[in-house]
């Protein structure tokens, strides 16, 4: 089940007032007016019926009720960030879901910034197996761009639409504490430079904001273990990879990896809506997944085994897509079912 963007938001304010929460702030009252104008008029044409207006609201009260207090992780990143107009929409979603009563914290990537700020500074990086080679210099403008700019970019938007964000990096409190990640295989290791593999999570820190009704908006810039000799290193961590760790560890009710592609394919290029750990292990096994496809779904399997309850790959580039999938699963939570893969074991 797929519902029109608007239709989610008025439903979704709705329940959040009839449940004496705050509705969420997104739009001014005159603009509200036109968009309830708007979404009765997309819901007759698409819809046809009161009924399904109805049957939308009980999905997404079902959601609701199945989810609050939940805590969900999502991987912000690709078209949803660098899109202004998409952007804007996903920080209305965060608030909103906010408002309906569930926790969120948000990971969030950033090549694009760091690859303009690199040229600009004239500091040269390369990848490696998909991963950026990260040397001291290379990590000091991804720390500077994400910790920055783009991290405080976020939790003001989050913050305009009606919601409370925090933008944190990983070096905050020791947040995010890594070892030295290596490239290529045990036997022909590639040295990636300063990039660093999650070992250690404040999940005290996270849980504390989310007590406070305060989304954590986290860069994945982290440091050295706590008494490690390389304590005081800044490492540069892939955001998924991060995001799946946080996840794992705060046993997330979701995890979502917002990318720039619809999800996993069949050979037939048609989308699996559903996979089991299994499932993946047979369709890498097959070719059927292959190239870049591979670690988005590792992430992915890997914070299911770590035990969150459901992992999604969802279609950033589809508007209002986290809320979206986190509201039109219903009490089941397997997403709409047409904007993206949900991952379980």
């Amino acid at each position: 089940m797929k519902f029109s963007a608007s239709s989610i938001i008025l439903l979704a304010a709705t329940i959040a007032s009839s449940s004496h929460a705050f509705a969420p702030s997104i739009s001014s009252p005159s603009s509200l007016h036109q968009k309830s104008v708007s979404t009765s008029t997309s819901l007759s044409s698409s819809d046809s019926s009161s009924s399904s207006f109805a049957e939308n609201a009980i999905t997404i009260a079902s959601s609701i009720s199945s989810l609050a207090g939940q805590t969900v992780v999502v991987k912000y990143g690709g078209n949803a960030m660098t899109t202004p107009e998409l952007a804007t929409l996903f920080c209305q979603d965060v608030a909103t879901l906010q408002k309906l009563g569930l926790r969120i914290v948000v990971v969030h990537g950033g090549g694009p910034m760091i690859n303009a700020m690199l040229e600009k500074v004239g500091v040269e990086s390369r990848f490696e197996g998909g991963m950026r080679v990260s040397t001291e210099e290379v990590v000091d403008v991804a720390a500077m761009v994400l910790s920055g700019t783009v991290n405080k970019n976020i939790s003001s938007g989050i913050s305009q639409a009606g919601g409370r964000a925090l933008g944190l990096s990983g070096r905050d409190d020791a947040l995010l504490q890594c070892e030295k990640l290596w490239g290529g295989s045990e036997d022909d290791k590639i040295d990636l430079g300063n990039v660093g593999q999650v070992k250690v999570v404040n999940t005290d820190l996270i849980n504390q904001l989310l007590d406070a009704g305060i989304s954590p908006v986290i860069a994945p810039i982290g440091m050295g273990c706590k008494g490690q000799e390389d304590e005081s290193v800044v490492y540069n961590i892939n955001a998924d990879v991060a995001a799946g760790r946080i996840a794992g560890e705060l046993k997330a009710a979701r995890v979502l990896f917002l990318t720039d592609i619809a999800g996993v394919l069949d050979k037939e290029m048609t989308l699996l809506k559903s996979l089991s750990c299994d499932d993946i292990d047979d369709l890498i096994g097959d070719e059927t997944i292959t190239g870049g496809m591979i670690p988005k779904v590792t992430y992915a399997t890997d914070a299911v085994k770590l035990g969150v309850q459901g992992a999604f790959i969802t279609d950033g580039r589809v508007p209002h897509a986290l809320l979206n999938e986190i509201l039109a699963g219903g009490e089941i939570g397997l997403g709409s079912g047409e904007g993206g893969t949900v991952v379980t074991l």
